[in-house]
């Protein structure tokens, strides 16, 4: 009964963190009501690696697909990539990227990591922002980290609309639509 109960719970883990693998040990202790030593352990018997050496594998693969935008103009970290589809970044709020006074984020830095995250997404040699409409929801604040993903809803020619959804732990604090211009032969059409 105990190995059956131990078996389903390293189920569960491992469904959680393939539908969310920014998980902590922390939040799937809370979420299968076990102790953070106990899911370290189950994490062992199953190979799954800490999350911070996860977000590094999802980084490093995600980084060999981008096209559109070299690696270093990703404002935040790319964890995650399929080109044309989808895509995963991650950036956490310093002090330096917030108003002094209130501590909340400066918009402009929400806008930058989802819109070059929907730029990388675009599987071209290059592309160009034609149309942004953005909406902030909530302030996001130092030391919270956010997750931005996009995810291509159609395409029509060399035009790309891209929702990008930005969430802290708690909230979605901010989300745009873009319309994404593919770069072919170096022309784009805006029409």
């Amino acid at each position: 009964m105990k190995q059956a109960k131990k078996v389903r719970r390293q189920e569960l883990l491992q469904e959680i963190l393939q539908n969310n693998p920014f998980y902590t040990d922390e939040q799937l202790a809370a979420e299968l009501s076990v102790s953070v030593q106990t899911i370290r352990l189950d994490r062992i018997c199953l190979a799954i690696p800490e999350l911070r050496e996860r977000v590094k594998t999802m980084a490093a693969r995600a980084q060999v697909k981008l096209k559109a935008v070299d690696s270093r103009g990703i404002v935040g970290e790319l964890i995650d990539m399929e080109p044309g589809v989808s895509g995963i970044s991650v950036m956490r709020v310093s002090p330096d990227m917030t108003i002094s006074r209130e501590g909340a984020a400066r918009g402009h830095y929400m806008f930058a990591q989802a819109n070059t995250l929907a730029l990388a997404i675009i599987d071209a040699p290059a592309a160009l922002t034609g149309v942004a409409n953005i909406k902030y929801l909530k302030p996001a604040y130092s030391e919270e980290r956010l997750v931005a993903k996009a995810r291509v809803i159609r395409q029509r020619g060399n035009k790309y609309f891209i929702w990008v959804k930005i969430r802290n732990d708690k909230y979605e604090v901010f989300r745009a639509k873009f319309i994404v211009l593919s770069l072919v032969g170096g022309e784009g059409n805006a029409k």
